[in-house]
């Protein structure tokens, strides 16, 4: 399993970003597919998340409606869309392969890549 993650940067408050996650070594259309976050000095926190099947998403309550999580099955990529970032969102973004294809089994976090990292500072 590879996950790589990339799109992270230095942004203003109030700006955009959109992460992108490539994949191999497993079954894409199988597992559900998360993004979660580790800031300095915090717990790790699952940001979103979406069904093996693409039809049902999960939010954090801290991004609902700022950010938006898809999948491309004919690129087996995952990709977060950030807007509206705010400071609290500085952290180092992970994907991560969902233990099974529903959501409700969580990410299989020994899955992840090197991730990607988002500041959020004016």
């Amino acid at each position: 399993v590879q996950l790589v993650e990339s799109g992270g940067g230095t942004v203003q408050p109030g700006g955009s970003l959109t992460l992108s996650c490539a994949t191999s070594g497993f079954a894409f259309n199988t597992f559900a597919m998360y993004w979660y976050r580790q800031a300095s000095g915090k717990e790790r926190e699952v940001v979103a998340g979406i069904s093996g099947g693409g039809t049902r998403t999960e939010y954090a309550d801290s991004v609902k409606g700022r950010f938006t999580i898809t999948r491309d099955y004919d690129k087996s990529t995952t990709a977060l869309q950030m807007n509206s970032l705010n400071p609290n969102d500085t952290a180092r973004y992970f994907c991560a392969k969902g233990e099974a294809f529903f959501l409700s089994n969580g990410p299989a976090y020994k899955y992840r890549g090197q991730g990607t990292q988002v500041t959020v500072s004016s």
